[in-house]
Formats: structure tokens, C-alpha cells, sequence
């Protein structure tokens, strides 16, 4: 999944559908969900590009979009947000893949 920062973010969101992960190395459950995000990103490739964006390297980001708690997923279409799944739904293989079929 690729990286994006505070430098390249709003280029990264600018155009097209793009779904962001925020997360941060220490984070248990971001640790527990990685293994499945490989397949997950082959599934929905047709649709979104993603990446990665760590909460801890780039907090103006996370505070600029509110997010609260990690992993959060953020979905959006031309720089602007159209959806996210919070941390508390953001758990489980199934519950990011139910959420991204639903955008």
C-alpha cells in the first residue's frame, strides 16, 4: 500500500477515488488487520487506489479530518470525503470489505 504524508496527501486525494488508512505503527489493531489489507486492496483495485497515512508522522492530517481513533478509513472521491469507517468498525477483514463494497 502505497505511503502518503503531510507533503503529498492532497495530491494523493485530489482526483479519482482513493481510500485512506489512517494508522500508526504501535497500534494493535492496525497490526491485526495488515495482513488481510494486501488482498483487500487486490479486491477493490477497480474502484479505489490506497494508501497509508501514520497519525503519529503527519497529525495535521488526522486533526484536519478529525480522526479520532485508528484505524480509521476514509474514502474519497476528489478531495472531498464521501464516507469513512471509524476504528470501533474497522476491526475485521469483513467489516472494512462490507464497507467498501457499500461506498
Amino acid at each position: 500500500m502505497k505511503k502518503v504524508d503531510k507533503g503529498n496527501f492532497h495530491d494523493f486525494i485530489a482526483e479519482g477515488d482513493k481510500v485512506v488508512e489512517f494508522s500508526a505503527k504501535w497500534c494493535i489493531d492496525c497490526k491485526r488487520i495488515a495482513p488481510d489489507l494486501p488482498e483487500i486492496t487486490d479486491r477493490f483495485s477497480g474502484r479505489f487506489e490506497f494508501a497509508e497515512l501514520d497519525v503519529d508522522e503527519s497529525k495535521e492530517i488526522a486533526d484536519e479530518y478529525n480522526v479520532k481513533g485508528i484505524p480509521t478509513f476514509i474514502v474519497y472521491r476528489d478531495g472531498k470525503e464521501v464516507d469513512r469507517l471509524p476504528s470501533r468498525h474497522a476491526k475485521t477483514k469483513e467489516q472494512i470489505e462490507s464497507f467498501l463494497s457499500q461506498v
